[in-house]
């Protein structure tokens, strides 16, 4: 056999090759960049500003919570905040389920 014919026969057998691996991914490399743009970095950039405003809150600041009590602060603690709900009532409310400050009644 001389060199053309081993040639035509080698590329007889040889597969033809796909598209490159890069081309195989981009679709799902697109979907997680949108992914991160449009859910991930918005969430961050929220969760970034309730851990500002939780760190901003004083005493005398009046504050809502996730479940819905509105109070004034009396008392900052490491993890907690001591609430003045009524005249007699005070609970401690743990900073993260702090949802807003109370701009109402100002």
């Amino acid at each position: 056999m001389n060199t053309i014919q081993i040639l035509t026969v080698f590329l007889a057998q040889a597969e033809p090759t796909g598209p490159s691996p890069l081309i195989q991914f981009l679709p799902f490399i697109l979907l997680m960049a949108g992914f991160w743009f449009l859910l991930i970095q918005p969430q961050r950039k929220k969760q970034k500003e309730h851990e500002k405003m939780i760190t901003e809150i004083k005493v005398g600041d009046k504050i809502v919570t996730s479940g819905g009590i509105c109070g004034t602060v009396t008392m900052v603690k490491s993890n907690r905040f001591q609430v003045k709900v009524d005249d007699n009532c005070r609970i401690e409310v743990i900073k993260s389920f702090v949802s807003a400050r109370d701009s109402s009644a100002e």
